[in-house]
């Protein structure tokens, strides 16, 4: 199987000002090759596949010079990249789904990013060689595994720090597994129930969490009055203190965001860390629960999708089944012990935390309950 890994770099001035250049001249090709294909389409003439782009780019190169600066492999990925999205938009529209043209990138709103040349990649324990750029450092140590090959090598910019990301072709990791099945059940009240006992709080509630988003708030109070002291008619002024201050709120949402993450990670972790048979969870509406104007921001902080899309990849690297329980079964309204299921007035509300069964009685949590059930699946 192939792993990815990412680790943050920590280039130079002069490195990190090539990497800039090496994004820029991504992007452009991207768009010249979407306007060029964009053309064609609406002349009535053939669309070109990615490795018939060569010789046209070899013609661009020559009328713009600066270009030969670039590594020649990140402008191959950006023009595959634009050929890709092209014939994805054809695909959705044979498929019935109206689609606009794929976009071009903006130069202030697209993350930069660029594919360096895979094969002339080179990491050692904390450094890595970069083709244009040079040897630039790892802020972990011996963190990603030194290979002869690495696939799919991404370098990105995040407001804040460079990262490169890369792929490496492993064994696989099929460990004994436990003929214990669990169920899992994610909810705003504590961020997820297992069917085994353990509960995973609420990484929001706490009080860390509650004094960031606090300061945040305040941050992005003063950045928006600035903003109108600054303001022109409907022009607005850019001064060096909204600067700073936005370098701070950004710092800020990257810490509240990655503590998220590093419970999300920490969590999932430890459910394949038990190497059970199968895990149980629900196929959740996400985007229907997100109409939800009380429930929204609950919901949108608790991550559910990436919950989902973490323990997919960590299950597989396992061999441990992952089982979508259907969207409609009634696993918090059903009982785990005789199997009831309540319907009508007789269904729990969103308020009530405890189930009872009408029939035989039996009372307990009522997240645990549908965690069981689902773990019954």
């Amino acid at each position: 199987m192939i792993k990815s890994y990412k680790v943050r770099l920590e280039p130079n001035k002069q490195q990190e000002k090539q990497m800039f250049f090496q994004a820029g001249c991504a992007r452009h090709i991207y768009n010249w090759t979407l306007a060029f294909q964009k053309e064609r389409y609406e002349k009535g003439e053939k669309f070109i596949s990615a490795m018939g782009m060569s010789k046209y780019l070899t013609a661009y190169k020559k009328e713009n010079e600066w270009l030969r600066d670039c590594d020649s492999i990140t402008l191959v990925s950006a023009y595959t990249d634009a050929c890709t999205a092209f014939k994805n938009f054809f695909r959705e529209v044979k498929k019935g789904n109206v689609k606009s043209y794929p976009r071009f990138k903006s130069k202030n709103k697209t993350t930069p990013a660029f594919a360096p040349n895979y094969q002339a990649i080179k990491i050692s324990e904390n450094q890595v060689k970069l083709p244009k750029i040079g040897i630039v450092k790892l802020s972990r140590k011996n963190y990603i595994p030194i290979v002869k090959k690495y696939s799919n090598p991404r370098v990105t910019y995040d407001g804040l720090h460079w990262y490169i990301s890369v792929g490496v072709e492993q064994e696989d990791y099929k460990p004994e597994l436990n003929p214990t099945v669990l169920g899992v059940d994610l909810g705003v009240k504590d961020l997820a129930i297992v069917s085994d006992g353990t509960v995973y709080k609420n990484i929001n509630k706490t009080a860390e969490m509650k004094k960031l988003e606090k300061k945040l708030k305040r941050l992005q109070r003063q950045v928006s009055k600035k903003y109108d002291m600054n303001k022109d008619g409907k022009v607005y002024h850019k001064t060096n203190n909204i600067i700073k201050l936005e370098k701070q709120i950004l710092k800020l949402q990257h810490r509240i965001r990655d503590i998220r993450n590093n419970y999300r990670h920490t969590m999932t972790h430890q459910l394949v860390e038990k190497k059970p048979h199968k895990i149980v969870i629900e196929d959740l509406n996400v985007k229907g629960m997100m109409k939800n104007k009380h429930l929204s921001d609950a919901i949108g902080k608790q991550g559910f999708y990436e919950i989902q899309r973490q323990l997919q990849y960590k299950t597989q690297e396992y061999g441990i089944e992952l089982v979508m329980a259907d969207r409609w079964y009634p696993s918090s309204q059903t009982c785990s012990k005789c199997g009831h299921t309540r319907t009508g007035k007789d269904r729990l509300k969103l308020k009530d935390r405890t189930f009872t069964c009408p029939e035989c009685g039996h009372t307990m949590d009522r997240d645990l309950n549908a965690a069981i059930n689902l773990s019954q699946y």
